[in-house]
């Protein structure tokens, strides 16, 4: 099971991450979040970081050519588009820098999976192959870290496991309920962010710690 604990902001919680047995952190260059990192922080953050932690920008509609630079300046081994950004977009990053891997994020509606189908299918036709697909909960005006969760059941009944990239399960994970949601939609990963909060943007340890304790039984 892979494991990102997203919106991580200081060096030292990144080092606390590493230390429960994550697999990866999630950098918010998001302007709006308040989770964000600047690049600096970014930077300082990534080179203090083990080799064996995977480093995850997420980006909310900002220009490639600016998810590029930032992407080769703090070292990320992936990118995560969680805004509106098109196929086209993707293929255009993956022109700038193609050795960086692709999440794209997508927020589920109560109607299902049909837009997300479209999407994909355009990716296809632009040779642009996703390493994982970000499934988290459609919330009116947020881009995420809303902490609600995403009907499981739909999200089993709607997702082609068989013909899509993996799968990332977000939205409302907690330690109280990553091993039942596991279990129930049999993700590739799994991604938290305000699930393992004191307050908003703040990680606790310990709340970090029991998250993927729980995600690592199945």
């Amino acid at each position: 099971m892979w494991i990102k604990i997203c919106g991580i902001r200081d060096r030292e919680t990144a080092l606390q991450v590493a230390k429960s047995g994550a697999n990866a952190i999630g950098l918010n260059f998001y302007s709006r979040s308040p989770r964000s990192v600047t690049i600096d922080q970014a930077v300082e953050i990534s080179l203090n970081l083990p080799p064996e932690v995977e480093r995850v920008g997420v980006f909310v509609n900002q220009p490639v050519s600016d998810i590029a630079s930032i992407a080769d300046k703090c070292r990320l081994d992936r990118v995560q588009f969680h805004g509106d950004e098109t196929p086209s977009d993707l293929a255009e990053l993956h022109h700038l820098l193609p050795h960086i891997r692709l999440i794209r994020a997508w927020r589920m509606r109560n109607d299902g999976l049909a837009d997300l189908k479209i999407f994909l299918d355009e990716c296809r036709s632009l040779k642009i192959s996703l390493d994982a697909c970000l499934v988290d909960a459609h919330v009116e005006g947020s881009f995420g870290g809303s902490g609600k969760t995403v009907c499981w059941n739909a999200l089993v009944r709607e997702y082609d496991c068989d013909q899509w990239p993996p799968l990332i399960l977000a939205g409302g994970l907690t330690f109280a309920n990553v091993a039942q949601a596991i279990v129930a939609t049999n993700p590739w990963g799994v991604d938290v962010a305000s699930g393992v909060e004191s307050s908003p943007g703040i990680k606790d340890p310990e709340l970090v710690r029991q998250f993927v304790e729980n995600a690592r039984v199945k």
